[in-house]
């Protein structure tokens, strides 16, 4: 039996009021489309992954160009800044995980056993313990340090391609073009600790606020962005607008607003707490290229929040700030309480 949410109940507060956002900034320099991003815990550069076989590192304050980094022989998908060491790590198509020592600019670990290739990777914040994901279905642990694969997470039944990671169990969360969700168990041999059969189509984004620890979004290809009350992942709420695009990338910021990107080029802000959407923009592919290459591949804040950095399929790379200028007079909050929200 289906439970919905009525606007006469305080379960879902009214949401804040946040100022819009804007580009100021277009960089290029990539030869392919734009697959992913990490920022340095400095917040003084960032890396992208791109179509092109290369990661180049980006000065923040800038958007120079510092470095660029070859060794894939495929795109690369996934990029992870370690806090604890002067590491970077990558993944890509080529089915190769590679360890990058920032001092050097040179790769000094590879991680064999993926069975093809490689969509998505993440650090676990405390422990020197990496997860990858890919085509063959597997989230694979490993141990950073001696490249010893630790699990192969098995249960998926097709590309895992979006990864979380906790201190606290779950300490890692799956999202699969299977349309399901998988927590896993670390300390039991790496079983699965529930499965999350909530979405319709494949997921390619999942999202956590960076102070609240107890809640996550889902989003893909069908429209419908989920919010999970953690440990044990009950379904919240949808978010209270549909994006219409297959959703391929989501970041939550400190303050509370959550920005996810579609395959159409369409950029949505939204108040984290209450799910109201209170922006909807659309990012522009440069001359030269396709209408169609206007898809946001990936997303991420940087450290403080203050920036939002996209990586496009027209090569680019986009940078976002909020409009300081604006106040709830210029820019008002234009919500209307929602009458009928699916809660379970």
């Amino acid at each position: 039996m289906e439970r919905y949410y009525s606007s006469s109940d305080d379960e879902l507060p009214r949401p804040e009021w946040h100022a819009p956002w804007r580009l100021y900034r277009v960089i290029s320099g990539n030869l392919g489309w734009v697959r992913s991003i990490a920022f340095d815990p400095s917040n003084s550069w960032f890396g992208t992954g791109s179509a092109d076989r290369t990661i180049k590192i980006w000065d923040v304050a800038s958007g120079r160009l510092k470095h660029t980094l070859a060794g894939h022989i495929g795109q690369v998908r996934g990029l992870a800044v370690s806090t604890q060491h002067t590491y970077m790590f990558s993944a890509g198509d080529d089915k190769q995980v590679k360890c990058w020592d920032l001092e050097q600019n040179k790769v000094i670990r590879s991680y064999h056993g993926h069975l093809s290739g490689v969509y998505c990777l993440a650090l676990h914040p405390t422990v020197d313990i990496l997860f990858t994901g890919g085509r063959d279905s597997v989230c694979r642990v490993w141990d950073i340090r001696s490249k010893d694969q630790i699990y192969a997470l098995s249960g998926h039944a097709d590309t895992v391609c979006s990864l979380l990671t906790r201190p606290t169990d779950p300490q890692i969360i799956t999202g699969s073009h299977d349309t399901t969700i998988k927590f896993w168990d670390l300390r039991n041999g790496g079983k699965t600790m529930g499965t999350l059969t909530n979405h319709k189509k494949s997921i390619r984004a999942l999202a956590m606020h960076p102070k609240e620890p107890r809640t996550f979004v889902s989003a893909g290809a069908d429209y419908n962005i989920k919010k999970f009350i953690l440990p044990g992942g009950q379904f919240y709420h949808n978010m209270l607008s549909q994006q219409k695009a297959t959703v391929n990338a989501a970041a939550v910021n400190e303050e509370g607003v959550m920005a996810t990107g579609g395959d159409d080029g369409s950029l949505w802000f939204w108040d984290w707490k209450s799910g109201h959407n209170f922006q909807q923009t659309r990012t522009t592919a440069q001359p030269g290229s396709l209408e169609s290459e206007a898809g946001i591949y990936a997303l991420s804040y940087d450290m403080t929040g203050s920036r939002l950095v996209t990586c496009e399929a027209d090569k680019t790379i986009k940078m976002w700030k909020q409009d300081e200028g604006a106040t709830p007079e210029t820019h008002p909050l234009n919500y209307k309480p929602p009458t009928d929200v699916r809660r379970f």
